[in-house]
């Protein structure tokens, strides 16, 4: 009777149990919003300080080296001296220059006299036609003349002020290239100079990280020097060949460090990333489960990488799975219902 007495029971009790489990339970889960848990991961590139004038300045006149003041390392501004050449023959031909324009201004001054003269005449008919035309060329020959002295005067004034040869920008001197008691010709070489004013930074961008600098708001450089802000100028859209990379041209803010200064290039990502540890793979691909109205939805990542953070593409409120969504499935309801079936 015992026996029979507990099997009743256990047929009693069966429904309940069943009915019991016709409801799955809600998986144990924790949600936040993207903007609570992305990360912003920094990216560096390695870079150096460049002048965008690295000049060797030279003789613009043939002479004889006089003097070169300036000394290597040494600043030097706008219009500084930089060397001296040899100018007594150019002198003397600014001032031969000076005489022949005298002359020629002499010769027209007469010129212009008698044609005036032949004019009177030719009115009262005393000077023919043919003359007082000579008399019209003549000075129109020594209006030419003039104007011919006046420019190689002209020509030889700057040939003296280029025997004091000065500096084109705000430069560090690097290197003396001439010496002193040398005999200068045209385009000899006299002092090497880097250009203080056009000082940029030249860094070189994985490809990959190319659009992310673009869109960084406050890269830096890090180097020689210490870190300093930086402005972008240009991302080159040639890529180089070898190192599969693309050169980014970047200007100083404040003060900038000294040309040759090498570094990095520095700046945070914009992009929102999602940490790796709540990256899970499904169906083959990774990605997160996004919750959207009570549901869990797998979206996958395209470019993620197991182990590495990931760039989602999803808006700063989406709300992610950041606990128990090992376990979950595409589609599962997160309030313990079955979800509706797919249309």
């Amino acid at each position: 009777m015992r026996a029979i007495f507990l099997l009743l029971a256990a047929a009693l009790a069966l429904p309940a149990y069943a009915q019991a489990d016709s409801v799955p339970a809600a998986p144990t889960v924790v949600i936040k919003q993207l903007s609570e848990v992305a990360i912003h991961p920094e990216r560096e590139a390695s870079a150096q300080v460049v002048s965008l004038n690295e000049s060797q300045i030279a003789a613009e006149i043939a002479g004889r080296i006089e003097a070169i003041p300036v000394r290597v390392g040494e600043r030097v501004a706008r219009g500084a001296v930089l060397a001296r050449i040899e100018c007594r023959d150019h002198e003397l031909a600014r001032e031969r220059a000076s005489a022949s324009i005298e002359a020629a201004r002499a010769r027209l001054a007469l010129a212009e006299q008698q044609l005036a003269r032949a004019r009177e005449l030719s009115a009262q008919g005393y000077f023919s036609k043919e003359a007082l035309a000579a008399r019209e060329t003549e000075v129109r020959i020594y209006r030419a003349d003039a104007e011919q002295a006046s420019a190689q005067l002209a020509s030889a004034r700057r040939a003296v002020g280029k025997c004091t040869v000065r500096s084109p920008f705000p430069a560090i001197v690097r290197k003396r290239l001439g010496q002193v008691g040398e005999l200068a010709a045209p385009g000899s070489p006299l002092v090497a100079l880097s250009d203080l004013g056009s000082i940029v930074v030249s860094a070189q961008v994985q490809l990959g990280d190319a659009a992310s600098l673009a869109g960084a708001s406050a890269p830096r450089f890090v180097g020689d020097g210490g870190a300093r802000s930086l402005a972008l100028l240009r991302i080159s859209p040639a890529i180089e060949r070898q190192a599969r990379t693309v050169e980014a041209r970047l200007r100083f803010k404040d003060e900038a460090a000294a040309a040759g200064a090498s570094g990095a290039v520095v700046w945070r990502d914009k992009r929102a990333y999602i940490p790796a540890e709540f990256v899970v793979r499904r169906m083959g691909q990774l990605g997160v489960f996004v919750e959207a109205q009570g549901v869990a939805r797998f979206h996958p990542i395209a470019e993620a990488q197991e182990g590495r953070p990931a760039a989602t593409g999803l808006a700063p409120d989406a709300r992610i799975v950041v606990g128990g969504q090992l376990t979950l499935r595409d589609g599962q309801r997160l309030d313990g219902r079955t979800p509706p079936a797919k249309q």
